[in-house]
């Protein structure tokens, strides 16, 4: 995020807020997982592929006997999703969309085989969809935004670690999407987050937190 707390500007194309050693170092981290998530509106917006770049960490995957791509995952409200977004067409691995039951059999009618529509009835709860996918063997799973996911899991106390990088520029726009948005969060300054690490990679900067009963 930016200094002042920003994921993104309003320009149509997408803010670059890391740079390359920060984005191989998520790559390590996503090779580790089985699956990845993000919100539908991220999907939208920035039409990400989630693989897993680097060459030497697949072949690692393989060797270890685990798919060579991560199960990618997303949740929606509104049952607006392409078929045609790189999430849907690109990787071997499952692709699951967790959505209401008003929106998920269009939806499912919709994406065809391109993915597995999950009916959540009235309402997506976030327990619920973990629960979900760990019943179809996920044990590790990396949340990549956007805001409304991020504030959806810190929310919930549903997170066991945050890596948050700082840019070092300001967005100061307030319309622009942001890291979180208003909520209820139970890490409060009287239960705050552990710092686990400190790291300069560049001229951004990595804080990881730990979360979860205090010793």
């Amino acid at each position: 995020m930016s200094v002042d707390g920003y994921i993104d500007d309003l320009t149509e194309e997408r803010l670059t807020l890391s740079n390359a050693a920060d984005l191989d170092r998520v790559d390590a981290v996503r090779a580790t997982m089985d699956a990845i998530m993000v919100g539908a509106n991220t999907i939208r917006r920035d039409d990400p592929s989630l693989l897993i770049k680097s060459r030497a960490r697949r072949m690692d995957r393989i060797s270890r006997g685990l798919p060579e791509d991560l199960v990618k995952v997303t949740v929606t409200g509104g049952g607006v999703l392409d078929p045609d977004s790189r999430f849907f067409t690109t990787g071997a691995s499952p692709k699951l969309v967790y959505a209401g039951e008003e929106t998920a059999e269009a939806l499912a009618a919709e994406l065809g085989a391109a993915a597995t529509v999950i009916d959540m009835g009235s309402r997506v709860e976030l327990p619920v969809l973990l629960a979900d996918l760990a019943a179809r063997g996920i044990r590790r799973l990396m949340v990549e935004g956007g805001g409304t996911v991020h504030t959806g899991f810190l929310s919930a106390g549903l997170v066991d670690e945050l890596h948050l990088v700082v840019a070092p520029f300001l967005i100061g726009d307030p319309g622009a999407p942001r890291f979180t948005y208003p909520s209820v969060f139970p890490q409060t300054p009287k239960h705050p987050m552990r710092l686990a690490e400190v790291r300069k990679i560049g001229e951004v900067a990595l804080l990881r937190y730990t979360m979860g009963p205090h010793d």
